[in-house]
């Protein structure tokens, strides 16, 4: 029981290390005026700018929505921080980030321009709620229940009331969507190869 909880307190540890990581990077990007090199943009990415992709998720509208931003990555490394090691949160959010990126890229032809960390956040908590639904925990049921009601809500009507007012700009709910499900889809391969180890 000792080594259980030392081994979920270490783990919460270095997912606030990595929020902490994140987080200086989003902030030293905004304080830098970073946003116009960074940012997911079409054009430039068409031309070669490939680092894009992985940058705009890093960027903010303005100090407001990375704080707001920063406030959700906090509530998801206390919710299911403990959930994974460092490397599978490091995995997760690779997954999110690409699932992301391919989606905007594939089905939102005429989104030329996208920042933020929203997207990768809905990611990681879709993955760091996957093993307790699994195990049929209520508190993650009913989370769950919240975030699909929420991606239900922006998918049919839009943003959520005042989410854009708040953050400075327009809200991409597209992004959210397309986090869950590459958050879910790391999620799975994640217990797929758990599950194959204990097979062994």
């Amino acid at each position: 029981m000792g080594l259980h909880k030392l081994d979920t307190r270490a783990r919460q540890r270095h997912c606030w290390f990595l929020a902490a990581a994140i987080a200086l990077a989003c902030v030293s990007f905004e304080a830098a005026g970073w946003r116009d090199v960074l940012a997911y943009d079409r054009s430039a990415i068409g031309s070669g700018q490939v680092w894009r992709l992985l940058t705009g998720h890093f960027v903010h509208l303005g100090w407001t929505h990375l704080v707001l931003n920063l406030a959700g990555l906090a509530l998801v490394v206390w919710l299911v921080g403990p959930v994974f090691t460092l490397l599978h949160w490091a995995w997760v959010a690779l997954i999110s980030v690409t699932a992301i990126d391919a989606g905007l890229w594939g089905f939102n032809p005429g989104l030329d321009w996208y920042v933020g960390l929203s997207g990768v956040l809905h990611g990681l908590l879709a993955a760091g709620l996957l093993p307790r639904l699994l195990r049929r925990d209520r508190e993650s049921i009913v989370l769950a229940a919240f975030v699909l009601a929420k991606l239900a809500w922006e998918q049919f009507s839009g943003p959520l009331p005042g989410s854009e007012s708040t953050s400075g700009g327009a809200v991409i709910v597209d992004a959210h969507l397309y986090g869950v499900i590459g958050g879910l889809v790391a999620g799975a391969l994640l217990r797929h190869r758990e599950a194959q180890s204990a097979s062994i």
